[in-house]
């Protein structure tokens, strides 16, 4: 790292650190204030946010990684821009009608206080052992790939760069609540994107252009569409499985829908997923085919050749290697941004999901300051189990990493059916909720538990638990979760009219209709229908 390179990162923190003090001297006396700023920020804010939150650790280290590895079969994720568009056009209105603070408090309105209390337990013990853990990791690779001579001797930069992340991006998450993580993303996107851009036309420029990137790579790399008993990326477990996974990450999760919650109004909620949905399509541009550029690089001797064997350095490399100084300050800028994004998320999400679903719930006459207090606390509380998880990461390995991303596919299917099958079908009561939610996350867990002790399931009528391919395993997990909802529903008492109203598209009023049928116009269609046709341009040309 060049002097140069270190004044372009002092100024990316030091614009951080004016953001961050601008929005912490906002006030903030009130529940609304704190965990959603005060549900009043923009679309642009909204989409720039959700985008953020999203490229995290898994687009840093595993996406280019993946890209190294296999090609564009990870594409799959990033084209499922269309699950935002689902978000805005179909979730949205229930969610602003509703004026929710949690995804598990909205499963309360539709169902049950029980299916509130279990969700959001899911989803804080999910959050601290994946989201946190991974993050961290990455973190770790990052910084240490970047920085290879330890600052402190004795000390690892991997575990300096872990620690740092987490107090840094710990400190403004506390202060300035929701409102900082936004408006801090907005920053960190534009550098974000900026700096990923320069990584790809100069490895590109380096390599030779796009048609050397084919011909080194060939066809097979180029091809979302693998065999259909492909072990990792089977393109029936692609195209079916893997939405699965999409729609609860990007239409029910606490760590994303959060920002919706913060907009004004449906307009601009949904305005702020269109935006997203444009800026979801980047990474494949600006992750996965810079992974393939550090393969192809590496295969032709340009590149340290370290990303043929361990293909999580492949991004980290090349901004060390390939971009002149002042540059790889930007572009180590962009890194960091979106490490500290994904991670001052969680915090704030978490800190959401305690303070309303289990401390008001505990304690409803709590005051409007004692809750703002306690989601300090709380956030605090998840720096501090960060900061706890760091001296396990040695437990870390390559192999867990891509693992932890397969677990997604074991919690998503029952939460999805619960939330997509209570706004369409009326007669799902919170029995039939429950016994999907408890019934989904017992096999879940199960085949997580036999996919760990597969060696010893070999030749058992478990084997197949242990080792049919994750995405067919979604895909049988979130059909059984259907058939136990329905079922349980269909053997126990309607759901009465009261609780539905205004909660699935059966039960709305003439009133609730004409709101959000006002709340867009031609423009917001057409922009959507652009996104789709995008999509299939993609789908189209990466097909080997």
């Amino acid at each position: 790292m060049a002097t140069l390179d270190w004044v372009v990162i002092g100024l990316y923190f030091g614009a951080l650190a004016g953001v961050a003090w601008w929005v912490i001297r906002q006030r903030q006396d009130s529940s609304a204030d704190y965990f959603l700023a005060g549900r009043n920020v923009g679309w642009f804010v909204i989409g720039a946010s959700l985008f953020a939150s999203n490229i995290g650790s898994e687009h840093l280290v595993g996406l280019a990684g993946a890209g190294a590895d296999s090609g564009v079969a990870m594409a799959h994720y990033e084209l499922h821009a269309w699950c935002l568009l689902v978000l805005g056009w179909v979730l949205v209105p229930f969610y602003a009608r509703t004026q929710v603070f949690t995804m598990p408090e909205f499963l309360e309105r539709r169902y049950s206080p029980a299916a509130r209390w279990f969700l959001s337990v899911v989803s804080l013990i999910s959050y601290v052992f994946t989201k946190i853990a991974v993050t961290l990791f990455a973190g770790g690779i990052v910084v240490k790939t970047l920085f290879p001579v330890d600052v402190i001797d004795g000390v690892s930069n991997f575990w300096l760069g872990a620690v740092g992340l987490v107090v840094i991006t710990g400190l403004y998450t506390v202060l300035g609540g929701l409102r900082a993580v936004v408006y801090t993303e907005v920053v960190q996107t534009g550098v974000l994107i900026l700096g990923s851009v320069v990584v790809t036309i100069i490895g590109l420029t380096k390599l030779g252009g796009w048609d050397e990137l084919y011909k080194v790579c060939g066809s097979d790399r180029f091809n979302l569409w693998k065999p259909i008993d492909d072990p990792d990326f089977p393109w029936l477990g692609m195209l079916f499985g893997a939405p699965i996974v999409g729609m609860w990450y990007w239409c029910t999760d606490q760590y994303i829908v959060q920002r919706t919650l913060a907009a004004p109004n449906e307009t601009e909620a949904r305005r702020g997923t269109i935006f997203a949905s444009y800026l979801k399509l980047l990474p494949v541009l600006i992750f996965i085919i810079p992974g393939m550029i550090a393969f192809a690089l590496a295969k032709t001797g340009k590149l340290n050749p370290t990303v043929l064997e361990n293909s999580n350095q492949a991004f980290p490399l090349m901004v060390r290697d390939l971009l002149p100084a002042g540059v790889r300050g930007l572009v180590v800028g962009g890194l960091l941004a979106a490490l500290m994004s994904s991670l001052s998320s969680v915090f704030n999400s978490s800190s959401t999901l305690f303070t309303m679903d289990v401390y008001k719930k505990v304690h409803p006459e709590a005051s409007e300051h004692t809750l703002v207090w306690v989601g300090r606390v709380a956030t605090g509380g998840m720096v501090v189990l960060g900061l706890l998880w760091i001296p396990f990461m040695r437990y870390v390995s390559d192999a867990l990493y891509v693992y932890l991303q397969s677990v997604q596919a074991y919690i998503a299917p029952p939460i999805f059916a619960v939330f997509f099958l209570g706004v369409f079908v009326k007669r799902i009561n919170g029995a039939g909720c429950m016994a999907g939610l408890v019934g989904g996350f017992v096999l879940g867990m199960a085949r997580l538990a036999a996919e760990i002790c597969k060696d010893r399931l070999t030749g058992t009528f478990l084997e197949p638990l242990a080792t049919v391919n994750f995405l067919y395993f979604c895909l049988i997990l979130f059909a059984a979760s259907v058939v136990i909802i329905v079922v349980t529903s269909l053997l126990t008492a309607k759901p009465s009219e009261e609780r539905l109203r205004g909660l699935t598209y059966a039960t709305l009023s003439d009133e609730d209709r004409a709101r959000t049928r006002a709340s867009w116009t031609k423009w917001d269609v057409i922009y959507s229908c652009v996104v789709i046709g995008l999509i299939g341009v993609a789908y189209c040309y990466f097909n080997g």
